[in-house]
């Protein structure tokens, strides 16, 4: 119970208790604290109520109907008072129970069951019935003493244990088996109204056999209609003054059960004078005619009787008759002879039979017929209007011992649930089956019901009602009350087996296995009864349950569910090895790094977009970020952020954890997540990231500095590193890209981490109609040709389609563009390294550099297309080019390296290794620019960072320059291990 709500008063809205901080003088406070005894919890005082005070008001807290008021919060500003429950067991429970389990199966069909199934078999039916709601009884008693339980019975019961999701599917079976449950009495009411009590009330008459069961259907669904409307009205005008004559209805029921037994005792000594007609051993139904005789003597003549008429052409002695009817004789027997009579020894073997065999006296001779001649439509022969097998029998059986949680079911009125729900609950089944056993052998308006809800329940019941069958509608409810008990049992099976410290029933006759025992049995009865209903039953509680799921719940109850996924989730954590998967079972497990504006919102939104179209929700997702400052001044901030972000996620479709990092530096930071983001084996193996759009501008919060030295930390780590650039230009989830192609540029091994990007891209939607091209780069002494022949046959038995194309790339002069980009990159970096510029200059020296360089790119690429493009129509190198191609380079290079120096100085004075770098990047940007402008996206090995930290400026220049003109990149880094393999 929150204290929240009992340290407030409801009714004034002002704390009860008086506290040295709320709002209280200083004579209040000595008053209270006139020992200073608490002075040191003073500080807690605005928070934690004091021990006292919370059991002042636990003890004096009555309301228990409500619930539990951290997990049932009323939607009134204030409660209503209401009456102390104060039922007992016998009233509350075991009289509910009794008169809910003492049905019409009991007293309509369980002799019928005797008499088709036999004694012993009835008995087996009778006992898994009884056996079933027994061990349902001990797992709802434990569940229901773990706590107080407040009004909602089953319901409550079961969405604390299992969760809302099961809770509702479940509570909604339960309510729709209550409803046809109510459609059940009704049609069994009428039955006994119109077969035993006023047959000439019948509106629908049938003079054949066949049409009298349509009419006595028809008969059924009128007055049950009838019926059904009356006690609506009832229930409308106020179901409370029916239940203050339960107790005079349950004696009804209890005198006709003893007058049953009175009834057995009699026929031992002196059964009654009903006779039951037969000819030769088939019953005859006398409705057709009076005397059970062929013909009789009157006035010292014989006589033929309306019997001979029935089987005969006519009423003379001599006419033609039926062939059955002539070679056997008619015969009287007793209807009840009795138990003496060794009637029980007949009964004990079943006599199951088809739809319309005849009922027969299985001891009396019988001469069969050759053929039979039927003088009337119908012979007045007594035949089954069903089939019977033991399975159905079961399903009819069952619900005369349902009824078991009628007690639980009040369990807001009740003065002690927790003792008087087990009490009565056993008592009344153990009472039911000993009476069972014994049979077998001898929205809402003024008045608080609910309108809305009572019209949908009439509206259920009359789809039974229109059944009307009673044998028809036993086994749908049985469905329902078997799926409400089989997972009551696995609410108690799954409590004891996870063993949490709240499971605590005050219930000790209970075991795990025995609720395991009764679930299967409850599961076992629903395909005996009816496998189809069953199914059906199951696709209906499956239907509720994902809608429960998909709309989500509003409350976290701490059910079982959770429990146990957090017990499967550990089992599984420690079964996973801490070392690295086997490369067919390698996948990317995703770090992705978000950056944070002032306001906490997310910068980049589209990266978790791409995390989702790799991952289609496959694999680990880790979404981290970094706060700089400390968690005590940051730990608001860091909660509307990683808020903002769960926001993101869901909006994103991102499945995955989020995991926020307050740091003294966004560098530790990040390092903090890529070393520690995960748990046990489930950590991650890729970090994903953007690339610093702004990262020429010292001040930005992710400078360059941060994010080579991230590069470094994955490489450190063995993680792979993907780096998204135009991150913001990436499509959404909701794009679709109708063709197109993703390039790979596949220019060292990576491990394969190139390959099964891709391939894991196309897996989405956005993506999926896009081809896949991989390029790769040929030097002078590579057979380009053989090449692409090796890459397709890699391909092949890597099973991923794509078009290969092998690149020859020329060993041409350093252009002067080369030497120009690289020396402005140098002298900015020199300058920034020597001078300390304002905030304004630094921004006018990046964009002046900026504009130069555009400009001279520019030139440069026209150049390159006039010049480079034909040398590029080769597609493989032969020796003689080769040899002559070196010696041309040979005389070559010394005069245009002093053409340059010519030209420019100070380029004789540049680092080469800057110059070389420079020129791979330029080179290689321009062929790519040649061949994947057009791409929808473009993957690239990244170059890893300079061991010298000196040049990490440098370094961030090398990759633009290889990037410049594309529209969405992708640069990506291996972790050092092979993510792809060919085998199996």
């Amino acid at each position: 119970m929150d204290w929240k709500e009992i340290w407030l008063d409801p009714e004034l809205g002002r704390p009860k208790e008086n506290s040295p901080f709320i709002n209280n003088t200083d004579m209040e406070r000595e008053n209270i604290y006139e020992g200073k005894n608490m002075a040191l919890f003073e500080e807690e005082m605005d928070s934690n109520p004091m021990v006292s005070s919370l059991l002042n008001k636990l003890a004096n807290y009555t309301n228990l109907s409500q619930g539990v008021v951290e997990h049932e919060e009323d939607e009134d500003s204030k409660r209503k008072e209401i009456k102390a429950p104060r039922m007992g067991t016998f009233i509350g429970v075991y009289l509910p129970c009794l008169q809910n389990i003492l049905g019409v199966i009991l007293f309509l069909r369980l002799t019928w069951i005797v008499g088709a199934a036999g004694i012993l078999e009835s008995f087996i039916i009778v006992f898994m019935c009884c056996t079933c709601t027994m061990l349902t009884a001990i797992s709802m008693s434990a569940i229901a003493t773990n706590g107080v339980v407040p009004a909602g019975g089953s319901y409550y019961m079961i969405s604390r244990s299992l969760g809302p999701e099961f809770g509702g599917a479940v509570g909604l079976c339960f309510y729709l088996g209550t409803t046809f449950a109510g459609a059940m009495y009704i049609l069994g009411t009428i039955e006994i109204f119109l077969t035993y009590i006023s047959p000439s009330a019948a509106i629908f008459h049938s003079e054949d056999g066949e049409g009298e069961n349509v009419a006595m259907l028809n008969n059924m669904r009128v007055y049950g209609t009838c019926t059904l409307a009356l006690m609506a009205m009832v229930v409308f005008v106020g179901v409370k003054y029916v239940n203050k004559l339960a107790l005079v209805f349950l004696a009804c029921v209890i005198l006709s059960i003893l007058a049953i037994y009175a009834g057995v005792i009699k026929t031992a000594f002196d059964p009654p004078s009903i006779s039951v007609c037969l000819l030769g051993n088939r019953t005859l139904s006398k409705r057709a005619f009076d005397t059970c005789a062929k013909y009789e003597y009157r006035n010292n003549e014989t006589v033929t009787t309306d019997l001979w008429k029935l089987f005969c052409n006519g009423s003379m002695l001599s006419a033609k008759c039926d062939d059955y009817f002539a070679q056997n004789n008619v015969t009287e027997i007793k209807g009840i002879p009795g138990i003496a009579s060794g009637i029980i020894r007949e009964n004990l073997w079943s006599a199951y039979a088809d739809k319309g065999a005849f009922v027969e006296k299985k001891d009396k001779p019988s001469i069969p017929a050759s053929e039979e001649i039927k003088f009337i439509s119908s012979p007045p022969y007594v035949l089954t209007d069903i089939m019977t097998y033991f399975t159905m029998l079961v399903g009819i059986y069952f619900p005369s011992v349902t009824g078991i949680m009628a007690g639980s079911n009040r369990s807001g009125d009740l003065r002690d649930a927790q003792k008087s729900i087990p009490t009565g609950t056993i008592l009344a089944i153990v009472t039911t089956s000993f009476i069972c056993i014994l049979l077998v052998f001898g929205h809402g308006k003024a008045n608080g019901e609910p309108t809305w809800a009572l019209l949908l329940t009439a509206l259920i019941c009359e789809i039974g009602i229109l059944i009307a069958s009673l044998d028809s509608v036993a086994p749908i409810l049985s469905m329902f009350f078997l799926m409400c008990y089989m997972f009551v049992n696995l609410a108690c099976a799954v409590q004891t087996l996870l063993r949490t410290p709240n499971w605590r029933p005050r219930f000790k006759f209970y075991h795990w296995t025995l609720s395991f025992l009764g679930m299967s049995l409850c599961l076992a009865l629903m395909f005996i009864c009816s496998w189809y209903y069953a199914l059906f039953a199951m696709l209906i509680a499956g239907c509720i349950y994902k809608y429960i799921e998909y709309r989500g719940a509003e409350k976290e109850w701490g059910d079982g569910i959770r429990g146990l996924s957090l017990n499967a989730a550990r089992f599984a954590l420690l079964r996973v090895e801490h070392g690295p998967p086997h490369t067919k079972n390698w996948r990317p497990q995703v770090l992705v790094m978000l950056n944070l504006d002032s306001e906490q919102c997310v910068k980049h939104p589209r990266l978790l977009s791409f995390n989702t179209q790799l991952k289609a929700g496959k694999g680990l997702t880790i979404v981290g970020s970094v706060l700089e400052g400390t968690y005590l001044d940051k730990h608001q901030e860091a909660q509307r952020a990683e808020e903002n972000i769960r926001s993101l996620m869901g909006a994103e479709k991102t499945k995955g954890f989020c995991q926020l990092v307050v740091s003294s530096s966004l560098r530790d930071g990040m390092s903090h997540l890529i070393q520690s983001a995960g748990l046990g084996g489930m950590k991650h193996n890729t970090v994903l990231m953007a690339w610093p759009e702004s990262w020429k501008q010292s001040d930005n919060p992710f400078s360059w500095k941060n994010f080579v030295d991230t590069i470094r930390d994955t490489t450190a780590a063995q993680q792979a590193l993907m780096v998204a650039k135009n991150i913001d230009m990436f499509p959404q989830n909701q794009e679709r890209f109708s063709e197109g192609n993703i390039d790979v540029w596949w220019i060292v091994h990576d491990g394969g981490m190139l390959m099964l990007l891709p391939f894991l891209l196309r897996q989405h939607k956005v993506w999926r109609k896009c081809r896949m091209r991989i390029f790769t780069v040929a030097q002078m002494d590579d057979n380009s040709i053989q090449m692409k022949k090796d890459l397709q046959m890699f391909l092949y038995h890597l099973r991923i389609s794509a078009e290969v194309e092998v690149v020859e790339m020329v060993e041409n002069d350093i252009s002067a563009f080369t030497y120009e980009k690289t020396l402005m990159m140098e002298q900015r970096s020199q300058m920034l390294k020597q001078m300390q510029l304002s905030k304004n200059e630094r921004e006018r020296e990046a964009q002046l550099i900026h504009d130069r360089n555009t400009a001279s790119h520019s030139a440069a690429v026209a150049k390159t297309k006039e010049v480079a493009t034909p040398e590029k129509v080769q597609m493989t190198w032969t020796k003689e080019k080769l040899i002559s191609e070196k010696h041309k380079n040979k005389d070559t290079n010394a005069a245009g390296f002093r053409d340059l120096f010519t030209l420019k100085p100070e380029w004789g004075n540049l680092n080469q290794s800057n110059v070389r770098r420079m020129h791979t990047a330029v080179k290689l940007n321009g062929v790519v620019l040649n061949k994947s402008q057009d791409a929808q996206l473009v993957l690239l090995n990244m170059p890893g960072p300079p061991k010298n930290r000196q040049g990490d400026e440098n370094y961030m220049e090398f990759l633009e320059v290889l990037t410049e003109g594309l529209n969405r990149v992708l640069l990506v880094r291996g972790g050092g291990r092979e993510v792809i393999t060919i085998y199996s």
